[in-house]
């Protein structure tokens, strides 16, 4: 039987400062492993660094909206999105999807999401594909490895949580979205994971880690459910 991993990549491993090319060919050479194993990925593509260098440039130069600065990060994800569609070639379908509840009728074992609309995030993307694939799980790698009880960049003593319910993790994190906002799963996409039973597990960006996961193993990270 065919399983089905909606896998939301963040734009902080595809383009961190520049595009990573090392870290795309060795996450082509895993997921390219999988599919062998009769696995289908629909991986979403985050903006990253991109869409913060594209609002950042913007914001200097007039005052621009929430809704104007969400539309560059938009395009920032569809730009990351190609490359990393480039990267799997005829392996993945060559459509780009950017509406995560249009109707999925690729019957590619790779398939490549982007953002889709202002005031959401590809975490909340993520969240309605695996809700339109009827999957109950979102993988999210980022430069995050695991969700902590407070900021681990402006307190020594933050501690890891392995694992946690949604209202605990909504506790931690700010009710408000806003463009380019930095959260290991933003707060929208948390609630209507919460509302239709989605588990997310937070792995980081370990190749090996995520291999773990696929194995059904111990990985090292953060289970919200």
């Amino acid at each position: 039987m065919q399983k089905t991993t909606v896998l939301s990549l963040g734009g902080s491993l595809i383009f961190p400062e520049q595009l990573d090319k090392k870290f795309l060919a060795d996450f082509k050479k895993i997921i390219e492993k999988y599919i062998k194993k009769n696995y289908r990925f629909a991986i979403i593509c985050g903006g990253g660094k991109l869409a913060r260098n594209f609002q950042q440039i913007a914001s200097q130069s007039k005052n621009l909206s929430n809704k104007e600065l969400d539309w560059l990060g938009i395009y920032a994800t569809r730009i990351n999105a190609h490359l990393v569609k480039s990267a799997f070639n005829k392996n993945a379908d060559e459509n780009i999807i950017s509406d995560p509840n249009s109707k999925i009728k690729s019957k590619k074992n790779i398939i490549i999401a982007s953002g889709w609309i202002p005031g959401r995030s590809t975490d909340y993307d993520a969240v309605l594909l695996a809700k339109n694939l009827k999957v109950k799980e979102v993988v999210n790698m980022s430069n995050v490895d695991y969700v902590y009880d407070k900021d681990p960049k402006k307190h020594n003593d933050a501690k890891k949580l392995e694992k946690l319910s949604w209202n605990s993790y909504r506790k931690l994190v700010s009710q408000k979205w806003t463009a380019g906002m930095n959260a290991p799963f933003d707060p929208i996409a948390s609630k209507e994971a919460q509302k239709s039973r989605i588990r997310v597990s937070i792995i980081g960006r370990d190749l090996k880690n995520l291999e773990a996961l696929l194995e059904g193993k111990k990985f090292r990270g953060t289970i919200i459910q």
